[in-house]
């Protein structure tokens, strides 16, 4: 998985950084796996606008992934690699022994024709599902689920992993993507392995209009605004805005909002870095 720089042909095209698709096998998606995928453009049933800076962007079709590896004991062959538009990492078209096609998201190093299995009998190799009960110390893990028999929540976009730190008492202690170190049951459910496309943190857009094809619409800086449309906006000449802080009045940068009473902070042994 590399990416290519573009040569400098046009101003857009001059600090372009691309994804080269190396993994990927296929542009052709299962067709019984796609559904509809509606666009909101940020409004809510009422058309009120909730979200900011969405609108616009191209068509897109939902890949139904399977997050929850719940097909115990049954080997599965690797069909394809492919590209997911709704997310960042690669996804994998996988063929039980009985037929039936499931998409996965796939992990890194994972190759079509390999062989993956979910279950406590799966060997812990990459690509398979195990309860972190039966996944041995140390090892690199993802798509994790934080309640069992919930589905993946936790280290799926790209690149992203976790590692399976101790066990005791029923629970595992799993040092996560941002930092933190947390206690999840162990017979929760994870797949072996690091998220694909790492790459994906070196792509460079290189000109606005990408941002509008994938649905992105332009962003006012808050000192560029008014005292009534931000706290930040106003003064005079080029103001430097004050504290940092959202259009409701939150400090950002830095400032904790996570409740002191969240019955979940039991869980957590030790808070992700400022």
């Amino acid at each position: 998985m590399a990416v290519r720089k573009l040569k400098p042909i046009t101003p857009a095209q001059r600090f372009r950084v691309v994804n080269g698709f190396d993994a990927v096998t296929t542009d052709k998606p299962e067709k019984s796996l796609l559904e509809p995928k509606k666009r909101t453009g940020g409004r809510n049933n009422k058309g009120k606008m909730t979200v900011r800076h969405r609108g616009g962007g191209h068509k897109k079709r939902y890949r139904v992934i399977d997050f929850k590896r719940n097909k115990f004991d049954v080997a599965a062959a690797v069909k394809t690699i492919e590209y997911d538009p709704n997310r960042s990492a690669f996804i994998a078209l996988v063929e039980y022994t009985d037929g039936e096609k499931r998409y996965i998201i796939a992990p890194n190093g994972l190759t079509v024709g390999q062989k993956v299995q979910s279950g406590e009998n799966a060997a812990p190799e990459v690509g398979n599902a195990l309860p972190l009960a039966k996944i041995p110390l140390g090892t690199i893990i993802s798509c994790i689920e934080l309640r069992p028999e919930g589905g993946a929540n936790i280290a799926r976009s790209a690149g992203a992993f976790a590692q399976l730190m101790a066990r005791e008492g029923g629970y595992a202690t799993i040092k996560l993507p941002s930092g933190e170190t947390r206690m999840i049951q162990t017979s929760c459910m994870a797949t072996i392995g690091a998220v694909s496309n790492s790459d994906h943190q070196l792509l460079v857009s290189g000109k606005a209009g990408r941002s509008r094809w994938l649905g992105r619409r332009p962003r006012t800086r808050p000192v560029a605004m008014n005292p009534i449309d931000h706290p930040m906006g106003g003064g005079e000449g080029r103001a430097s805005g004050g504290h940092p802080r959202s259009r409701n009045g939150i400090p950002a940068k830095g400032f904790r909002t996570r409740s002191k009473t969240k019955a979940s902070s039991k869980f957590i042994i030790d808070r992700r870095k400022k």
